[in-house]
């Protein structure tokens, strides 16, 4: 889906007079939505994880909300790569560890930045919390639902602040969307959504052992490309409906007022056979009430569509493009909601799970001179938890909303095996 730039131009205007007044709206263009320091000073932080999520993380801590004590990782290289993060950053050096659990006991630390691969949620989240920490947890919430319950109950015993990393509800554009437009009524009567995450590669990571005797299975893991790229395996990730569906899926559920009902889906490994396990297509259909659907497709053989949402309604359709841009169109203008195909810049396509700063830097959001860096709404995210912290400020997304979209995710994984219609209990 892409557009000429004069439908751009269009759509950014219609987008920016939609939502002008919103709040959410200041802190487009990087603008922080969050002033510290936070009352009793900067929440003293332990990052668990630190590949590529876990680095853009560290590296949108502010200092004001956050000191970092402390960095846990198994691979040895990742945590030098944490270091130059934060020398980069002008931060101090933080201790490093191997194994959580060992973190815990030595450090003074008031809450925890979980990033490690998703079949370890839940048991590293209930732990942070069992030991009275809070706990920032990556998306998706855990592998299974059973995963995010432990999480929520153990939260409600602890009296722990629990948020998951769903950098979407943080991100001012989504925010200014959500209050300017959907809540308004300005799209009408919205029946379906369109989600779409389209890349051409095949998901896989090249990187040397961090020494010729590392052995990773005292971590789980029979092999470093187990290690390394777990993303492919079963028994650690629930592949591309977990690490890019959950993103867009919580958000449909968030403008819709609802969780999917039922799921369909199809899918499999079709193109990268070797070395894999889950699938490079996925396509998903989400029921919600009222005669609402969602569709969702992600495909690794073609990456011209790249990712976006769009909510078509009776009176008009919001494109949310890229976490960076956002464009309305009013119903029935066809000249404006007509889309042509035109050359797309090259460049690197997002990894699941994985923010790079030059996919981020520089791009236009929702107005011509108006622009926001991708990276804001992770620094917020981070912010807006140590806010919920020091001065019980209300978290954005919170565990519930975690809960239902990987609820929904989880259906649509069982749908894609089973072949069959899944309805959400």
């Amino acid at each position: 889906m892409n557009m000429t730039p004069e439908q751009q131009e269009s759509g950014r205007r219609n987008f920016l007079k939609a939502v002008a007044g919103v709040p959410a709206l200041a802190a487009v263009g990087g603008a922080a939505a969050l002033r510290g320091p936070v009352r009793g000073g900067p929440v003293k932080l332990g990052f668990v994880g630190l590949g590529g999520q876990g680095r853009v993380l560290l590296g949108q801590t502010d200092p004001h909300y956050a000191e970092v004590r402390a960095l846990c990782d198994v691979n040895p290289g990742r945590l030098a790569k944490a270091d130059a993060v934060l020398s980069k950053d002008g931060k101090p050096a933080a201790r490093h560890y191997a194994d959580w659990q060992e973190m815990l006991q030595k450090e003074d630390l008031e809450g925890v930045v979980v990033a490690t691969p998703l079949w370890t949620h839940a048991d590293i989240v209930v732990g942070c919390l069992e030991a009275g920490k809070h706990v920032l947890c990556e998306k998706m919430m855990a592998w299974d639902v059973d995963g995010c319950q432990r999480m929520l109950q153990a939260a409600a015993r602890a009296g722990r602040v629990l948020e998951i990393g769903y950098q979407r509800y943080y991100n001012p554009v989504y925010q200014a969307a959500h209050e300017g437009i959907v809540k308004t009524g300005t799209l009408g009567d919205v029946y379906h959504a369109r989600l779409v995450w389209h890349r051409n590669g095949n998901w896989r990571r090249s990187e040397e052992p961090p020494s010729p005797d590392y052995d990773p299975s005292r971590w789980g893991y029979p092999t470093f490309d187990h290690l390394l790229n777990w993303r492919l395996y079963h028994r650690y990730s629930r592949g591309l409906l977990a690490e890019l569906a959950s993103h867009q899926v919580s958000i449909v559920s968030w403008f819709f007022g609802h969780e999917p009902e039922a799921v369909l889906a199809s899918g499999g490994l079709y193109r990268f056979v070797e070395n894999r396990e889950v699938a490079d297509h996925v396509y998903v259909t989400f029921e919600y009430p009222n005669g609402r659907t969602a569709t969702f497709s992600s495909i690794e053989s073609n990456a011209f569509d790249h990712y976006y949402e769009m909510y078509m309604g009776t009176k008009g359709t919001l494109i949310l493009k890229g976490e960076t841009e956002a464009y309305l169109f009013e119903e029935g203008d066809r000249k404006a909601t007509g889309v042509d195909v035109t050359a797309k810049a090259s460049g690197p396509v997002l990894d699941a799970s994985e923010s790079r700063i030059v996919d981020a830097a520089g791009q236009l959001a929702s107005g011509t001179t108006t622009r926001t860096d991708r990276l804001a709404s992770y620094r917020m995210e981070v912010s807006g938890f140590c806010a919920a912290i020091r001065v019980d400020r209300p978290l954005r997304c919170g565990a519930e909303r975690a809960l239902r979209s990987a609820r929904g995710c989880l259906a649509a994984h069982e749908a894609m095996e089973t072949k069959s219609r899944v309805v959400l209990t």
